[in-house]
Formats: C-alpha cells, sequence, structure tokens
C-alpha cells in the first residue's frame, strides 16, 4: 500500500467501530506501512487509525517526540490525572480545540507479527493515543468538545 487519502471528519466510516484484527499476515503489515506513510505525509504528523483511510481495522501508528510505532487491538489504561491542551486531527486540517485528557497512558495491545506491545506515555504522546484509540471506537475529538465549542467547530467545517 501507499499514501492513502484521509477521510474528512464528516465521512461516516469514522463513524464506525472498526473490526478487531485477527489475521497477523503481510495485509496487516501493508497497512501498517500505509498508514505510517499517510500518518507523516499529514499536517501534525503525531497519529493515525486506520478508520481515517477507510479500514475497519484496529490499527494506529503513532510518531511523537522520537516515540514511534504501532498498536494492533489496543486496550488504554488511563491515568486519573488529567489536562486541557489542543487538540487536531488530520480527519478536521486547520482545527485545534482545547481538550481534556489523561496525562498518562499505558497501551497494551500487539504489533504487526502479534507479539504483545506495551506503550507508556505521558503529555502530548499519551493524547495521541487517546485521540487514535477514539478513532477505533467511532469516536472523533469533536464528541468530547463541549456544546459551545462542537456548535463552532461545526460551523467552521462546514464554512470550509
Amino acid at each position: 500500500m501507499a499514501v492513502q487519502r484521509i477521510r474528512a471528519f464528516d465521512d461516516p466510516v469514522l463513524r464506525e467501530v472498526a473490526q478487531p484484527v485477527t489475521e497477523f499476515d503481510k495485509e496487516l503489515r501493508g497497512l501498517v506501512k500505509a498508514l505510517t506513510l499517510t500518518m507523516r505525509q499529514g499536517q501534525g504528523r503525531a497519529g493515525l487509525a486506520a478508520p481515517q483511510i477507510g479500514v475497519s481495522a484496529r490499527v494506529v501508528v503513532f510518531d511523537y517526540d522520537g516515540k514511534a510505532g504501532h498498536l494492533v487491538n489496543p486496550r488504554l489504561e488511563l491515568s486519573e490525572r488529567t489536562i486541557v491542551a489542543d487538540e487536531a486531527c488530520l480527519s478536521a486540517p486547520g482545527a485545534w480545540w482545547p481538550l481534556e485528557r489523561s496525562f498518562g497512558v499505558t497501551a497494551r495491545g500487539r504489533d504487526m507479527y502479534g507479539k504483545p506491545v506495551t506503550v507508556r506515555a505521558i503529555g502530548m504522546l499519551a493524547r495521541v493515543l487517546q485521540h487514535e484509540a477514539d478513532h477505533l471506537d467511532g469516536v472523533l475529538f469533536v464528541d468530547r468538545l463541549g456544546d459551545d465549542d462542537r456548535d463552532r467547530f461545526t460551523e467552521s467545517a462546514a464554512s470550509s
């Protein structure tokens, strides 16, 4: 697979719950490669989930502050401490909104070969992992905004 088109925030595929990965094969390795290439082409370049390129698979890639990788079928354990920071999405280019997320996360999943992987992150990488995991459940960051911010986001997206 090559660089893929990133789906816009109003694409219905982004509202679907992604399917668990059960085959750790050449196709999955191609998907991880395509996600990584596509993420690195995008603005922000911190993370990308398979649904954002129209693939219903529980796969995310990330690359932030020198820590890069991927997770297949990730499960997140969130810290109780939270922080508000600006957040953006490759499916909504140019939109940045303050959003509260857990400050730390432990993400467990598999790599593209099926081997167990654990990623512990704080700060922005923790935010990236939470954001991408949301995509796997059909949740967009706009869903986590307060009513006023969500209305402003929707208005700005409609006028773009």
